[in-house]
């Protein structure tokens, strides 16, 4: 059986790689790019340099920056509004997982219209929107690199997983230089979130010799430098190291698909406004030692890759290696349990069964090595408390 993988037209990795915006822009024909972004690059220097990049160039670009944090329909929606006001033939998307998740939502609504709840799974858009440029600024969410986009409808508190090529970014500059000021709560969940990535695309039933290999790879570089990036921000080995490997985790889960942790996760964001990669953080222990009967070998590959376990170390003792090493990694790492987070117990219990049917919707655990049904969902959903 063969499989397809889809990467951006062009993939610029490297200190300096976001300095490339201009002729990029050039090489695809484009002229007249719209920076969207978030507040914080703002603040932070970020898009200001971007634009004189490419004002040097003679192009003038103009800054969209009210995206959120996990965007919503509304925020979506001005974004659209403000690119249909332009005549803007090309999107430059600047910062986290947010930005550029929101960025490739207003390149499809721009171009076809509709809302977004048209283009939500399982509807695969293949329709090509606006052409997006991606630059990173966290080592994390690897969306630069994928074909999906998540968008919270605030109305019913769903986080729509949408999907397909058109959603895929046309080039990619992945600077790690841009991390370096990543304060460390931010560095944590968005390096578990990248850890994540990579594992769930290794163990997930889509796996293919080419998402194994970005997997792997993409664990053996984050593994032995996410605790050094989140307490040394300035070590630019361990960010340039963070920043590649959640690029190739990128690759690896767009190719093979994430699995359970990310659909038990996407509902506790939308409903308890948890960042994404903190309830990931919250998930991968449990969710991997539910999983582990159901693929043994294949999560000891991931602890060796990850150094906590010997090359010959039997599958069970490398399996009881990286459980250790989850737990030990959330707690080091300062994640909350959903407890300390500030979420109720009450109104928890009270929406379990409505998360176990938004998880199962999204189509993320049928790609879990142990495919669960709902009560299972709610137990392990359950365990968090716990």
């Amino acid at each position: 059986m063969s499989s397809q993988t889809i990467l951006p037209r062009i993939l610029q990795v490297g200190e300096n790689a976001s300095g490339a915006v201009a002729g990029v822009i050039k090489s695809l024909s484009c002229q007249r790019p719209i920076i969207i972004t978030d507040r914080m690059m703002v603040q932070l220097g970020y898009t200001q340099k971007i634009v004189e990049v490419l004002r040097a160039e003679g192009m003038d670009a103009e800054v969209f920056d009210d995206t959120v944090p996990e965007p919503t329909v509304a925020s979506i929606q001005a974004g659209v509004d403000r690119v249909r006001e332009g005549d803007f033939d090309c999107i430059i998307a600047l910062g986290g997982g947010s930005p550029i998740d929101s960025a490739k939502a207003i390149a499809i609504l721009a171009r076809y219209g509709g809302v977004m709840r048209d283009y939500k799974f399982p509807r695969v858009v293949n329709e090509a929107g606006l052409p997006i440029i991606a630059i990173p600024t966290t080592a994390g969410t690897g969306s630069e690199v994928t074909r999906f986009t998540i968008i919270t409808d605030e109305k019913t508190d769903e986080k729509m997983l949408c999907v397909g090529i058109g959603f895929m970014p046309v080039a990619a500059l992945v600077d790690y230089g841009l991390t370096m000021s990543l304060p460390p709560r931010i560095t944590a969940d968005t390096g578990i979130d990248a850890l994540t990535h990579a594992i769930e695309a290794y163990v997930s039933r889509k796996a293919n010799a080419y998402s194994d290999a970005q997997a792997l790879m993409a664990i053996k570089l984050i593994g032995p430098n996410l605790r050094k990036a989140y307490h040394e921000g300035h070590n630019a080995e361990a960010r340039e190291a963070m920043m590649l490997g959640s690029t190739l985790a990128g690759i690896a889960f767009s190719s093979a698909s994430v699995a359970l942790v990310h659909g038990m996760s996407r509902p506790i964001g939308a409903l308890f406004h948890v960042p994404h990669g903190l309830s990931n953080a919250m998930l991968l222990p449990s969710v991997t030692a539910w999983s582990i009967p159901a693929a043994p070998s294949r999560y000891a590959d991931c602890a060796r890759a990850m150094g906590v376990a010997h090359q010959v170390a039997p599958d069970d003792v490398a399996n009881a290696c990286l459980l250790e090493e989850l737990h030990a990694l959330n707690r080091e790492l300062k994640v909350p349990t959903l407890e300390e987070f500030g979420v109720e117990r009450s109104v928890f219990f009270d929406r379990l069964e409505t998360m176990a049917q938004q998880a199962l919707a999204s189509g993320s655990p049928n790609n879990n090595p142990r495919v669960p049904n709902a009560s299972e969902v709610i137990e392990i959903y359950k365990s968090l408390w716990s």
